[in-house]
């Protein structure tokens, strides 16, 4: 994860922004990029899974990704010997945010969809996410949602809806399947919320360390406890695997729990909204899986929700940056 924990006056990590002339500080191109990075690689992801659970049980399959993310990070993190976290605490924050994402989070959606519930209807229930995340953040992060924030949302979700409505073969599966697929839902939520809060400045190659330690360390023995340990080692596993783990495991998380922390964590989570429509254009570009009229609406209009809730005041956040200047000259 990006640093963002900097002290007053530092410039943003992760690389220089430019700053304007009224003395405000943009983004870095790296954070600009990340929201469309994110949403590709985030909503490839469920297909990929769907691919990769043919060939091992989810536990087993979760288990061989965080100790594939492992062997790829421990040669990085000897070499760039990367600061660990300065209080106990902080190691305890890192553990806590790896565990309701690597664990409950991918743990109950591969769950959901090896009862046979779709990837899509996966994805539509986690897209229920920034509704939570809207209700929930102004009591706990201090982040409002106003009007227009709250229409983004609608419209996100009617547009996520209208995809996985349009597309008839998807099929609602078991009862354990959804339920699954709930916890999933919570999971993300419990984690964009108690990273918004706890989340302090660490290396990103620490931070994912931990993470996947804690992942592994998690499914490892419930994998060994309740599946069979069978791996059927094919092209299609093998394809799977390495986008899980770079794709999703390296380049996905770190990207989301970095906007987390630069932005407002409702609207990061508005673009869970673009995850079903962009999982359903990425099967009709690769699969050749018809989009309906329908399924464009919806596209559009998620993208359209996604862009309200995620509009910057820049007028108003370019006043407090010119008065902060002044203040800073007198």
């Amino acid at each position: 994860m990006p640093d963002a924990g900097r002290r007053r006056g530092d410039r943003p990590a992760g690389g220089p922004g430019q700053t304007t002339s009224d003395g405000t500080a943009t983004a870095p191109l790296w954070l600009r990029a990340a929201p469309f990075v994110f949403l590709l690689l985030w909503s490839g992801g469920y297909s990929v899974a769907k691919i990769g659970l043919r060939h091992a049980e989810p536990m087993t399959l979760l288990a061989l990704r965080y100790g594939l993310a492992l062997v790829l990070l421990l040669p990085v993190a000897l070499v760039q010997r990367p600061p660990p976290p300065r209080r106990r605490a902080d190691w305890g924050h890192l553990a806590v945010v790896g565990f309701l994402i690597q664990v409950v989070y991918f743990g109950l959606c591969y769950i959901a969809m090896k009862q046979g519930t779709s990837a899509g209807n996966v994805a539509l229930i986690v897209s229920l996410q920034p509704i939570l995340v809207a209700l929930l953040a102004p009591r706990l992060g201090g982040e409002p949602v106003g009007g227009a924030g709250w229409a983004g949302l609608g419209l996100g979700l009617a547009g996520a809806a209208l995809v996985i409505a349009s597309r008839s073969t998807l099929a609602a599966g078991s009862p354990l399947g959804l339920l699954a697929a709930a916890g999933a839902l919570a999971g993300m939520t419990a984690a964009s919320l108690y990273e918004k809060r706890f989340g302090g400045g660490q290396h990103p190659v620490t931070a994912n360390l931990v993470q996947y330690v804690v992942g592994f360390v998690v499914l490892l023995p419930w994998a060994v406890a309740t599946e069979r340990l069978q791996v059927d080692w094919t092209l299609g596993l093998i394809g799977a695997l390495a986008y899980l783990v770079i794709g999703n495991s390296l380049i996905s998380t770190t990207l989301l729990l970095a906007m987390i922390r630069r932005g407002e964590v409702a609207r990061v989570s508005a673009l869970f909204f673009l995850v079903p429509p962009a999982a359903a254009l990425i099967a009709w570009a690769v699969l050749d899986e018809a989009m309906t009229g329908l399924a464009w609406i919806g596209l559009v209009l998620a993208a359209l929700g996604v862009a309200l809730a995620s509009r910057r005041r820049t007028a108003r956040a370019a006043g407090h940056g010119l008065r902060a200047l002044r203040q800073g000259r007198d």
